[in-house]
């Protein structure tokens, strides 16, 4: 009785503070925003790669508080922020910045009927930056990193019935000397740069697992059948055996059991992964104890594919999949959203987006400097998009974007008569002290591994242009050394390495690139922006008390602005000819004050159709 009386009572608090919630402000909304409801938010599975079936969403109605950062605990509680939604955001319902001084407070109360002989792990899926969270009032962890997932094991903590989970979050952004790895977020956001999207940005959820179970997983299936798959055992550690069944349009293709450590199977004729061709086998995993009992199993899933390069008649390094060669075209893509910035507003936006993209061409995404949320890979994987991941920038304030040099023939550093082409050993590289480079080390590995499984991820970006570029041979040496599967970008449009396999040229607003430096022979040339050709579409517009811009000007006309983009694919074409292997587009979609999109902010108008623009880019010689 005293059960049900309590869940009546949430039930009557859900209706409450549903009442009193709304999204904040007045700028421009996708319709997908329109449909969220605190009822309704991100009720999808959040990790597509490892499933599970006991699990709960806590998406929702939080209480909040904003404190000065020296309080204890907060003098009184609000009851209508929307979680996952980051709280500078117009669906988290409050729409408010924080000061440099001041922390987040997060408390929501749920039910659970915990079994005995499981364990209660806690996952959000981006909490930016550094949060400490509290469970039934007992400490149970706390995290540095605002762009990843993140789990904590709270069986102890938990009990039958009402619990209460609470978070401290402290978000610095750009503070002076923190480093924090923030991507486009600033607080003085206008030009490049974006609103800061503080907390809770990403889904909450807990799952029930057995007292031994899968942690995590890993696998790596090639273009010859090969598939082999790791697990991290959690839990008791027992004698363990791993079973491995690949199934194929629902049938048993390969099965083997091995230790966790290591299975290796093999699937005769497997049908390869390609962005042309997103074929996906199923994959069941089972832990199994010495006698046999099947103790934990998930559900996932791969592509057979090969990520390479070869070299051409010509002497260019061209991309390849599957060993066949394929040019990368594909948009710069933001990831942001006018009502929820960081995080889309549902799972269909993701899926509408991808989409537009594929119908007009393209088969590449270049994500900048950030992580999304991991149902959007899965979407690339079945849709069919190659991506090359971005690792999310940070640095020292805003001290480095200042000083940021890509040598050129006005540097000092220049020493050639060619652009880009300077010394050996020259400084090019910022100065991070050795706990803001262990962070970055520790966001790295943890994108990668969180990524790992991922037939759509080819590419790791390490650094964009300088921003944050420091110890790149070191950086670019671990990358290739612990991911030796993918290739390597250590600096997209900065400062040039000779480790890795790209050499990235940034140039706007038409493509461009250095191709008779020597220096750039034994690399995978490529354009890694251009572009960014502006038109403001009124009525579309996020704030137009801001300097809404383009590279190269605002075209007076419509018609220029197509003109311009049928240019820059004319070029792009002819420098493919000339051995360059992918071109990026700036960009998918406006962001705030940023109106180069192919679509504007609120996705409601399409600049370029999506057949026209196939159209544009079969005519520039740009399509496989």
């Amino acid at each position: 009785m005293k059960l049900k009386l309590t869940t009546i009572i949430l039930f009557i608090n859900l209706i409450v503070f549903a009442q009193d919630w709304q999204p904040a402000g007045d700028k421009i909304k996708t319709r997908w925003a329109e449909k969220v409801t605190p009822e309704n938010v991100w009720k999808e599975y959040p990790r597509p790669q490892m499933v599970r079936p006991e699990w709960k969403s806590l998406n929702g109605l939080w209480e909040y508080a904003v404190t000065l950062n020296n309080a204890v605990k907060p003098e009184a509680w609000e009851k209508n922020i929307l979680v996952p939604f980051a709280l500078e955001t117009p669906l988290s319902g409050v729409g408010k910045r924080i000061e440099p001084n001041e922390v987040i407070w997060y408390k929501k109360s749920f039910e659970l009927a915990p079994k005995a002989n499981e364990r209660q792990l806690l996952n959000f899926e981006g909490v930016d930056y550094k949060c400490m969270i509290w469970v039934n009032g007992a400490l149970a962890g706390s995290h540095i990193g605002g762009n990843l997932p993140f789990s904590l094991d709270v069986t102890d903590l938990v009990k039958s019935g009402e619990n209460e989970v609470k978070l401290r979050v402290i978000d610095g952004t750009d503070d002076f000397d923190l480093y924090q790895l923030r991507g486009k977020q600033k607080r003085d956001n206008g030009g490049i740069w974006y609103t800061p999207s503080s907390g809770i940005w990403a889904p909450v959820w807990i799952e029930s697992v057995p007292e031994t179970y899968i942690k995590s997983i890993k696998l790596l299936a090639d273009m010859h059948g090969g598939l082999k798959a790791e697990a991290c055992i959690g839990g008791l550690k027992l004698n363990t055996q791993l079973k491995v069944t690949v199934l194929g349009e629902g049938k048993v293709v390969a099965q083997k059991t091995g230790t966790a450590n290591q299975v290796l199977l093999s699937v005769k004729n497997a049908k390869l992964w390609s962005p042309k061709s997103p074929y996906l086998y199923d994959v069941k995993i089972e832990l199994l104890a010495e006698n046999g009992d099947v103790l934990d199993n998930v559900s996932s899933y791969t592509g057979f594919r090969t990520v390479g390069k070869e070299c051409d008649a010509n002497g260019n390094w061209q991309f390849t999949i599957n060993g066949e060669k394929i040019f990368h075209l594909g948009p710069l893509d933001q990831g942001w959203w006018p009502e929820s910035f960081l995080l889309p507003p549902t799972d269909e936006a993701i899926v509408w987006e991808m989409d537009f993209l594929k119908k007009a061409g393209f088969n590449m995404i270049r994500k900048h400097k950030k992580a999304e949320i991991r149902r959007y890979y899965y979407h690339a994987d079945r849709i069919g998009f190659v991506i090359w991941q971005d690792q999310t920038s940070g640095g020292s304030g805003g001290s480095e974007w200042p000083k940021w040099k890509r040598p050129h023939m006005e540097s000092p550093d220049y020493v050639g008569e060619k652009p880009n082409q300077w010394h050996k050993g020259d400084a090019l590289d910022a100065d991070w002290p050795d706990w803001a480079h262990d962070l970055y080390k520790n966001e790295l590995k943890t994108m990668i591994d969180v990524l790992y499984n991922h037939p759509s991820v080819v590419v790791w970006t390490t650094f964009n242009e300088r921003w944050g570029q420091h110890r790149s041979l070191e950086v670019g040496n671990w990358v290739k050394a612990y991911d030796p599967s993918r290739l390597l970008n250590i600096a997209s449009g900065g400062n040039f390495f000779e480790v890795g396999d790209i050499a990235d040229q940034h140039q706007y607003p038409h493509p461009d690139f250095p191709l008779d430096v020597p220096l750039y022979d034994d690399y995978v040339k490529v354009v890694g922006e251009y572009g960014g050709h502006g038109w403001a579409v009124q009525d579309h517009i996020w704030d137009k008390t801001k300097r809404n811009w383009g590279y190269g000007g605002l075209p007076k006309t419509k018609e220029e602005y197509i003109e311009r983009y049928v240019e820059s694919c004319r070029i792009l074409g002819e420098l493919r000819k000339k051995g360059i292997s992918a071109g990026v587009y700036t960009q998918t979609t406006d962001v705030e004050g940023e109106i180069n999109g192919l679509i504007t902010y609120d996705r409601e108008v399409m600049k370029i159709s999506p057949e026209k623009l196939y159209e544009i880019h079969k005519k520039a010689g740009l399509l496989e």
